[in-house]
């Protein structure tokens, strides 16, 4: 099972995931993927098992109203993030 680690505070959001089970294990190789429909890092080891670092990529919008009258912005209206959609099933 992964280990979980998450640190977070209002400067700096860090998320941290350690794979205790590789530990000790030796890398046989490492395989990037990238293709329209398939982002991943295989790291694979000599025992023939691997880590499979499947990502998806995906973007979040901050929508504002903005015056940049004064030549500096200045909120009039904030709107709640949007977030995309997840494609795994």
């Amino acid at each position: 099972m992964t280990e979980d680690k998450s640190n977070e505070s209002p400067e700096e959001r860090t998320r941290t995931t350690e794979f205790p089970e590789a530990k000790g294990k030796i890398i046989q190789s490492i395989q990037v993927y990238v293709a329209a429909d398939n982002f991943s890092v295989n790291i694979n080891f000599t025992d023939n098992t691997a880590i499979v670092l499947s990502m998806e990529p995906s973007l979040t919008v901050f929508p504002y109203l903005g015056d940049w009258a004064t030549g500096e912005r200045k909120v009039l209206k904030e709107w709640e993030p949007m977030k995309s959609i997840s494609l795994r099933v």
